[in-house]
């Protein structure tokens, strides 16, 4: 069954690499307009411009102001806003939880959980003014089976799963709020974890060995999830957090 969102307005924070450009261009691909979002304003820009609906906006999503202009602007370029992606995330170097500092935790704490509360807090008046919407936030499996050495990490999504649920109940039925829990991608999240560009193979084969569909997640399978979760085909789906792992949570 083919997905549509002709003439519908999906936002995308952290569009410019990863899983947001994925996320946009198939959300762009169903006939949505896109409003791409990223502090990565050339990446955001190039984007935006290879995709037959959209804008770019320059976002620092840990910044409210930042946050309710991006909102702004949507409304402004296509008259509201029907679908609000807060995919913007960043992990924390692979290590113990004691050799942390805290302006790295801080930083944890602003791009993953601050920013995913600042995207719902202006999207939902947002989607109401629209007549009702959807959100999707991509949270982490590793929310669920947390790894050693990505402590603070997985804490920061189990938060998005908590919002995620906790918020479906407060703003139903005219508004769905879900999620996607994407397993380990080898996108840039790779070069963050581990200082390389590409999972070291070691490690990669470590971790692949818990995933029984033997692979990492493509940027397209978090993609064809969330499109999934905003679709009316998901109509009755609301504080749902769908597990793209593989099936990494049932190991």
């Amino acid at each position: 069954m083919e997905l549509s969102f002709k003439d519908k307005t999906v936002v995308v924070t952290g569009a410019a690499g990863g899983f947001g450009s994925s996320i946009a261009r198939t959300f762009a691909a169903a006939g949505a307009h896109l409003v791409v979002s990223d502090i990565d304003t050339d990446g955001a820009g190039k984007l935006a411009a290879a995709l037959p609906s959209a804008i770019a906006v320059t976002t620092d999503v840990t910044d409210p102001d930042a946050v309710r202009d991006l909102v702004d602007a949507a409304e402004l370029a296509y008259g509201g806003i029907d679908v609000m992606v807060n995919n913007a995330g960043v992990p924390h170097r692979k290590g113990a939880l004691v050799d942390l500092d805290v302006g790295t935790v801080d930083w944890q704490l602003a791009v993953n959980i601050r920013s995913v509360f600042l995207g719902c807090k202006y999207a939902v008046p947002a989607l109401r003014r629209r007549g009702g919407g959807v959100i999707v936030n991509i949270a982490s499996v590793a929310a669920k089976r947390p790894r050693p050495g990505l402590t603070v990490y997985n804490a920061t999504k189990g938060a998005v799963i908590t919002m995620t649920r906790g918020l479906a109940g407060e703003v139903a039925p005219d508004i769905r709020v879900n999620a996607v829990n994407p397993v380990v991608s080898e996108t840039g999240f790779v070069k963050s974890l581990t200082g390389s560009d590409v999972l070291p193979g070691d490690l990669r084969k470590d971790w692949v060995s818990g995933i029984p569909m033997a692979r990492t997640a493509s940027p397209q399978d978090v993609a064809n999830s969330t499109l999934y979760l905003a679709s009316d085909q998901a109509g009755f789906l609301t504080g749902v957090c769908l597990d793209v792992d593989g099936g990494r949570s049932i190991q």
